[in-house]
């Protein structure tokens, strides 16, 4: 496993029960950053979305934060409801983590090292240039569909259960940069 990806995502592919789709999940990263400009070491400094003014938390703190949101949401639900609302724990960590692996191919970096959408990124976003590193990499479509429906483009489709926590994760910890409440006279 290339050790770049493993300094990003050590901990979260351990949770992956099936090797299989652990080794195919850092694949697809390895994926990523054979083909972007950016560099892990850049996913730890830009911000992790371009739609919001102002400070922002980094490309993988939020990614991290998605991928961990996700699976205790996942194991409350699984304690909750006594299994009534099965859950694929691996699906669902393995779709968590690559939702954004192809911002790798929508961002690249201006002249002064921040992060902009490119070229490529204006025509293709994330989650249809994720779907596609995903599939090079043999990744089943239970996780290809978690990652073509996380954003706003999922809206049209019916998501699975793992989807629907993915899409809750990622959003919730987004929108409120985005759309938050500030506190009056603030």
């Amino acid at each position: 496993m290339n050790v770049d990806v493993l300094k990003l995502w050590k901990e979260e592919l351990e949770w992956i029960k099936d090797t299989e789709l652990r080794e195919k999940t850092a694949k697809v990263w390895e994926l990523a950053l054979e083909r972007s400009v950016l560099s892990a070491d850049d996913l730890n400094r830009i911000p992790f979305t371009l739609k919001v003014d102002g400070p922002v938390v980094t490309f993988m703190e939020h990614k991290r934060s998605v991928v961990h949101i996700s699976k205790k949401s996942a194991e409350t639900i699984l304690e909750m409801y006594n299994g009534a609302l099965p859950i694929d724990m691996d699906v669902l960590i393995s779709g968590a983590i690559l939702c954004d692996v192809g911002k790798l191919l929508e961002y690249t970096l201006d002249e002064n090292g921040n992060a902009v959408v490119g070229d490529y990124g204006k025509y293709v976003r994330h989650p249809f240039s994720g779907v596609a590193l995903a599939a090079e990499a043999g990744i089943p479509a239970e996780v290809q569909h978690i990652i073509a429906a996380h954003a706003g483009e999922g809206d049209m489709v019916t998501r699975s259960v793992e989807a629907y926590i993915v899409h809750h994760a990622d959003f919730m910890t987004f929108l409120p940069f985005k759309n938050r409440l500030k506190p009056s006279g603030k």
